[in-house]
């Protein structure tokens, strides 16, 4: 951290959401925002020329060709710490975010106050996260059973867009068994025998996202 406070990056694809995170930003002593970004190519940029101390990063960012979780993964040998400030909060989000190395995981609507205390936690080193983003962390480790893999996840959000076992084996590059076996293991673990309720059970333990 520098001698005039915190530096930080905002990546949102929202001019006005950026506008607003500045102004309530800059009006603390301790810290300023000193770039901002909309996409992949545009925050790496910033982190190379500013080397900010934290990203404040969004993981839906519009029509980019990257979302939040890649562009952390692309600043995960940086300097600079990743804190994710967000509207989802769904497994599948979370633990995106956390495997590509975010450093902690904010939902924007979150006060204020605790919005400045993660920066402040995240900049010293600390991870952070949300109270609601720890409550679905512990729910996934606490829940009987095996939990759904990473894998499987991608399986249940390409259900969620209604594609058939041919196009999921086409869009995940595996053969229609291979297709048809991740399909047992997730109608086994969610407590399911169909592709509807699969998607069903998977969006109400907020495993993947509504479509």
């Amino acid at each position: 951290m520098s001698e005039d406070g915190i530096r930080i990056l905002l990546v949102d694809d929202h001019p006005i959401v950026r506008a607003g995170l500045a102004a309530l930003i800059n009006g603390h002593g301790d810290m300023r925002v000193v770039a901002e970004a909309q996409d992949m190519d545009s925050a790496l940029r910033a982190v190379a020329c500013h080397r900010p101390d934290i990203v404040l990063m969004d993981l839906n960012l519009g029509a980019a060709e990257h979302s939040g979780a890649e562009i952390t993964a692309a600043i995960r040998d940086k300097p600079s710490r990743v804190l994710v400030l967000t509207t989802y909060q769904t497994e599948s989000d979370i633990l995106r975010a956390l495997d590509a190395g975010a450093s902690g995981y904010l939902l924007k609507d979150a006060p204020a106050e605790e919005l400045f205390a993660a920066i402040r936690a995240t900049a010293r080193g600390e991870t952070v996260l949300s109270p609601a983003i720890a409550s679905t962390l512990v729910r996934r480790s606490s829940r009987p059973g095996p939990t759904v893999t990473e894998r499987e996840v991608e399986v249940l959000e390409l259900l969620a867009r209604g594609l058939g076992n041919k196009e999921l084996a086409k869009e995940m590059l595996v053969s229609e068994g291979t297709v048809k076996a991740h399909l047992a293991h997730i109608y086994t673990k969610l407590g399911v025998d169909t592709r509807a309720g699969a998607v069903a059970a998977a969006i109400e333990r907020r495993i993947i996202r509504p479509t």
